[in-house]
């Protein structure tokens, strides 16, 4: 007898995707949560995913409920981690393929699958629904792990930038705190920032030089093993 398409003899889990988002709001790290419509969890916040169709890539349905849930549209995601535990969804056994992505605040809504979307500070996220603590625990891992291989911080900044900005993100992504001027002569001395003819006034009696990221010198420091070391 021919088994017809996706009806296997075998139990076989769902797929679903969740996004954990990043974003700066110049002071604090913050991540993207939705309030869930929906049982299970109705009226908890989680990371915007759902289930993977069965025409669309795991990476395609991510992007997919992204801007369905938040209105971002070709939003850059990195695949950082798989979970299977087989109760970790109440409804069924459901494997989750977890994605992170770096944005800038104002550039997101709520879309139309979430009541609303909201952002919150690190150190103030509410408990999640499902295992999605986990899951942010371990964004926040590997994103501190990157940040010295990859300039993906640079994605959470405005084009041009002031040192004090580009240092504020760096101590929120770390949860550290750096002495200002070892900080500004360390990213100076490795070359990848581009100083502007420009200035602005973060405070009427104080005037700070603005930057550019300089993508093509980090390219050539990537290639000779380049770490960023604080």
């Amino acid at each position: 007898m021919e088994e017809k398409k996706y009806s296997y003899k075998y139990p076989h889990p769902s797929v679903t995707t969740d996004c954990v988002i990043f974003g700066f709001d110049g002071g604090k790290l913050k991540v993207l949560l939705v309030e869930r419509g929906l049982e299970p969890y109705k009226g908890r916040w989680a990371f915007p995913g759902g289930f993977v169709k069965m025409d669309e890539s795991c990476e395609e349905g991510a992007l997919r409920e992204l801007e369905e849930e938040t209105a971002l549209k070709g939003t850059y995601v990195q695949q950082f981690h798989t979970y299977s535990d087989p109760n970790r969804d109440p409804r069924e056994r459901v494997i989750t393929v977890a994605f992170f992505a770096l944005v800038r605040i104002q550039e997101v809504e709520a879309g139309d699958d979430a009541n609303k979307a909201q952002w919150f500070a690190i150190d103030e996220v509410p408990q999640l629904a499902f295992d999605h603590d986990v899951i942010l625990r371990d964004a926040l891992k590997r994103l501190r792990e990157r940040i010295h291989f990859q300039p993906i911080g640079f994605e959470l900044l405005p084009e041009k930038f002031t040192m004090r900005q580009l240092q504020n993100l760096y101590e929120a992504i770390l949860d550290v705190h750096f002495d200002r001027g070892n900080f500004s002569k360390k990213m100076l001395h490795f070359n990848i920032l581009t100083p502007l003819d420009e200035t602005v006034r973060p405070t009427p009696k104080r005037e700070a030089r603005l930057y550019r990221f300089n993508k093509e010198s980090y390219d050539d420091l990537k290639q000779k093993g380049f770490r960023l070391e604080f």
